[in-house]
């Protein structure tokens, strides 16, 4: 019997008889919210599982992660007990790059894996990062770069109290991305799927394409109108293809 109530995961509609699990994984400062309305748009044969990380919504108590190391290593071994039927992951921007440290981890220690990858708004991990580090900027300069992603509200960058929750927590997950060290790894065993905007300027449509680099199966590009933040504008035109992977399960069955 799966508990639905573990604190790492969200489920927004459990559902029992699904094909395929989708564990999707936020972008920096993001929470479950994200996802929460995505099974409206996709078929039941896909339960989705949002990832919940420390500090936000249920878990603000707890301190947020600051290194990719630990945040694998604790997260993990949470998710084995929802690993019972054929899952995949879905991450973007900083969610991309964990969700490729889970897989990996997954495959080390337990010898699984996705069945799918759909990496969004990030450019390949082999790839080095050459924007300069914010996370330790001072607090004006900081929110003053968080403002350039076009990620978050006006109205929350200029509620102080807001702002006050969600500084930390961005710190934290910048923190994860900028110090995150790529060790080469063997590709993995299943599909890689690729989401990027056309005028993101964190990653480009080179930098996205070279994420076919970390699969030995097959790799799809897509590419959307929209800044940082198109799997917003654009989920209409994700959906489906994240759709047809559970046709794709359910024909093999």
């Amino acid at each position: 019997m799966i508990n639905h109530k573990n604190p790492w995961l969200y489920f927004p509609n459990p559902n029992k008889n699904a094909l395929i699990r989708l564990f999707c994984f936020p972008y920096a400062g993001g929470g479950t919210r994200i996802f929460k309305n995505w099974t409206d748009h996709l078929s039941d044969t896909i339960e989705i599982a949002a990832i919940r990380l420390p500090g936000r919504e249920g878990r603000l108590s707890e301190k947020p992660f600051t290194k990719m190391s630990d945040l694998v290593e604790n997260m993990t071994p949470n998710l084995l007990p929802y690993l019972d039927k054929p899952f995949a992951f879905f991450g973007h921007s900083m969610g991309a790059l964990i969700s490729f440290e889970v897989a990996h981890q997954l495959l080390k220690n337990y010898g699984i894996q996705p069945c799918h990858l759909f990496a969004s708004g990030h450019p390949a991990p082999q790839l080095p990062d050459l924007d300069p580090p914010i996370h330790q900027l001072p607090e004006s300069d900081f929110i003053r770069e968080i403002n350039q992603l076009n990620g978050t509200p006006q109205e929350v960058l200029q509620d102080q109290e807001l702002m006050k929750l969600l500084i930390p927590i961005l710190r934290a997950d910048f923190s994860i991305l900028e110090t995150y060290n790529y060790t080469r790894k063997q590709p993995l065993n299943c599909p890689i799927t690729v989401f990027g905007g056309l005028d993101d300027p964190e990653a480009n449509e080179t930098e996205l394409r070279a994420w076919y680099q970390q699969t030995n199966k097959s790799f799809e590009q897509y590419m959307f109108p929209g800044d940082h933040f198109f799997i917003h504008s654009a989920s209409s035109e994700i959906f489906p293809i994240i759709g047809t992977l559970a046709r794709k399960v359910q024909a093999r069955r």
